[in-house]
């Protein structure tokens, strides 16, 4: 698993092994303690690692649950089933059944609550979770952009915008629909999303186009 503490420091190498049990019993403390009652006391004897193994990793307890947040997104990945819109429902689905889980509504719930009086812990949570799964959209429209379903972009700031409104849209509808409304995103759902996604994205595509 790739490292994201805050700084590397020297000596003894890092415990693939001791950071996902480490991350594994943060989630899981999320799911039973909640936010206020995690400590990285608790966590390290879930883990089975001393404390100080904890804080040659993580500066906190911030960085602890958003890193633990973030291993569960990083198994996201864009499956290819030969259409834009097939890719973006299996995409949307994934991103839906993670949502779903205890772990995962708990505690980007926590860090995003926490985040609004916490600078420092919003920008981890950009840097860690929102752009790092930007990599989807890249992926998803250069696949599409290769089959001829959308066209080419050649401004490079355009293009970033794009990815950012794509991004938005996505994850904004799905964490809405799972977590605000506690609405299932079933397989009818993400369809019409989809469909309306796609509307509106051939309509930008006109519209820069004709621009």
């Amino acid at each position: 698993m790739q490292s994201r503490s805050p700084a590397s420091r020297t000596g003894r190498p890092r415990s693939a092994t001791a950071d996902a049990a480490i991350l594994a019993a943060t989630r899981e403390a999320l799911v039973e303690l909640g936010w206020s009652k995690l400590t990285l006391g608790d966590v390290a004897t879930r883990a089975g690692v001393a404390k100080t193994t904890l804080y040659r990793r993580w500066a906190g307890k911030n960085e602890l649950v958003v890193d633990a947040v973030a291993e569960l997104f990083d198994e996201l990945r864009l499956p290819d089933r030969g259409s834009l819109a097939a890719d973006i429902e299996g995409v949307v689905l994934q991103f839906a059944a993670i949502l779903a889980q205890p772990e995962a509504k708990s505690g980007l719930m926590a860090v995003v609550a926490e985040s609004t009086r916490d600078d420092a812990l919003r920008e981890r949570i950009r840097a860690s979770i929102v752009d790092r799964q930007k990599r989807l959209v890249v992926e998803g429209r250069d696949r599409a952009q290769c089959r001829g379903e959308l066209p080419q972009e050649t401004d490079p700031a355009g293009s970033a915008r794009t990815i950012d409104l794509i991004f938005d849209l996505v994850a904004g509808a799905v964490v809405h629909r799972t977590l605000v409304s506690a609405e299932p995103a079933d397989e009818e759902w993400v369809h019409g999303f989809t469909r309306v996604l796609l509307l509106g994205l051939a309509g930008a595509a006109a519209e820069s186009a004709e621009g």
